[in-house]
């Protein structure tokens, strides 16, 4: 799915009505249908009061006729429209005069706002300003945004949290910015819903279809990307009948130091729970018979190094290598890495100790085989480029390596984004905050290196890992629950991850 910017959004309503062609009206009156429905999904029939804010343009024109179809449904609803200066857009306007003709009441608020006495099971509905906002909100739309962060009451945001950019935010004032507890918005999500700073605005969002016009999205380019299911199923490749263990490659992982067998052992299940025909793993001798006794199907190679790697293991019979996790940073580790990474000639997945290190030898970036994947969380990648902590600005920071060194960058956190190397990025749809527990990313790892072991580009390995994790990480919070779950837990589901991916393509 494609995430577009706000003058890309307007220009698809635009050519949707062309296309169809459909008046503007009526493209209005079909958003705000959807919108109803699923508020009604959310909250009707429940005895609420529903408080509906709305302002003077086309965002304000969808709540107006949100208020009307629940008039028609019954449900107690009252209107306050902000309209400081007396002048509404077209749609607006005759949504008002629409909305004259049922029982609602309405409030209209010119230069002052009268803080209302809501009822206690209300919920506000937010419709003040839309998208294409292009200021922070001020005056009398600032005092009720504020009044409506200071209610007791569940907030519904129409497409966005009024006062919310749909990109940039950082010269807004976070105070009147709508704090929605749910985000209803319109074909696409926007690409402020991705920031980490934003998520106290936006909440739970949900993506509503109202029938834009496939035609029109096609027309517009965009290199932002939102990974769902239809994405990976027909991304992965179904397992041929007369296929053999040679068919799925054949994996390196270079892992594990002393007291650090556990991320050998979790990469390693992970790499084969995700398809590699054979998995060899090189890791220090301290750690080898752990690792066997845990891991049966697993192969290990005999090493010179009794609690850390030493020297690199030769990669000529691989398909794919990783390295990192649990590694340490010691001397004869931090060069024995840099020969691995000279040496290799096939795609390799760094995390984890292989990234701290390399942080301090950047240039090693680019020696990198082309078509390799690091998996950088928002700390390592402030190291390896000396301290950009601002998420916006390691995205930027992000795509710009992929391109320079022809490799995919895995950029974790909340939405996990993947930088290709030809500009694109994807943003993740699936995974929770239970994840963010020790030995997650080594499960990470494993996966992508299955991925590119049996094949797959680097980008649709690293899209494919990341999905299927945040997935299993999904199945396992339910069985569990957040505070509870762990790396292992992950490795546990991967299976039930793979199977409805499998199912879906059937």
């Amino acid at each position: 799915m494609k995430i577009f910017k706000t003058e890309q959004i307007r220009q698809i309503d635009s050519d949707t009505m062309r296309y169809e062609p459909i008046s503007s009206i009526d493209l209005m009156e079909r958003a705000a249908r959807t919108l109803t429905d699923a508020i009604m999904k959310k909250f009707g029939r429940q005895g609420h009061f529903f408080a509906i804010f709305a302002g003077p343009g086309n965002n304000g024109g969808d709540a107006l006729a949100i208020a009307r179809m629940l008039n028609i449904l019954n449900e107690k609803a009252e209107v306050w429209l902000i309209n400081p200066k007396d002048k509404l857009s077209a749609d607006c306007k005759q949504n008002l005069e629409r909305l004259k003709n049922c029982s609602t009441n309405i409030h209209i608020c010119n230069s002052l706002f009268t803080p209302p006495q809501l009822p206690e099971e209300c919920i506000i509905i937010d419709g003040i300003f839309g998208n294409g906002l292009n200021k922070p909100a001020e005056g009398v739309f600032a005092e009720t945004i504020r009044f409506i962060n200071s209610s007791h009451a569940k907030i519904v945001a129409i497409d966005i949290p009024s006062g919310l950019h749909g990109e940039r935010n950082n010269k807004f004032c976070a105070d009147n910015i709508v704090n929605a507890h749910c985000t209803l918005t319109l074909q696409f999500p926007k690409l402020a819903f991705f920031m980490p700073p934003n998520d106290k605005f936006t909440g739970e969002w949900e993506i509503l279809n109202i029938g834009l016009s496939n035609r029109a999205i096609e027309e517009q380019k965009s290199n932002l990307h939102y990974t769902v299911k239809e994405d990976i199923t027909a991304a992965v490749s179904p397992r041929k009948k007369f296929s053999h263990k040679g068919n799925y490659g054949h994996a390196l992982l270079v892992a594990g130091s002393q007291g650090m067998a556990g991320a050998a052992i979790l990469a390693a299940k992970a790499t084969l729970r995700s398809g590699a025909g054979l998995l060899s793993a090189c890791t220090p001798r301290c750690n080898n018979t752990i690792l066997q006794t845990s891991l049966p199907e697993a192969m290990t190679l005999p090493h010179n190094g009794e609690n850390h790697l030493c020297t690199p293991p030769t990669t000529e019979r691989y398909t794919a290598v990783a390295a990192g996790p649990g590694l340490g940073t010691a001397e004869e580790t931090e060069k024995a890495l840099l020969q691995l990474i000279e040496n290799c000639k096939v795609p390799m997945v760094l995390d984890a100790d292989a990234l701290n290190i390399i942080s301090n030898h950047p240039e090693t970036l680019s020696q990198l085989p082309a078509g390799s994947i690091i998996t950088p969380h928002p700390g390592e990648f402030a190291r390896l480029t000396r301290g950009i902590k601002n998420r916006e600005e390691q995205l930027a920071a992000a795509t710009k390596m992929a391109q320079e060194c022809n490799i995919c960058i895995i950029l974790k956190g909340a939405y996990t984004a993947v930088c290709s190397p030809d500009g694109n990025i994807y943003f993740n749809s699936t995974g929770n905050p239970g994840m963010a527990t020790a030995g997650s990313g080594d499960t990470l790892t494993g996966i992508a290196l299955a991925l590119l072991a049996r094949g797959y580009d680097a980008t649709t390995a690293a899209r494919i890992a990341v999905y299927i994790h945040g997935l299993a990480g999904d199945i396992a919070a339910e069985k569990y629950g957040q505070t509870a779950l762990t790396a292992g837990d992950i490795i546990d589901s991967l299976p039930s991850a793979w199977k409805i991916i499998e199912s879906y393509q059937e």
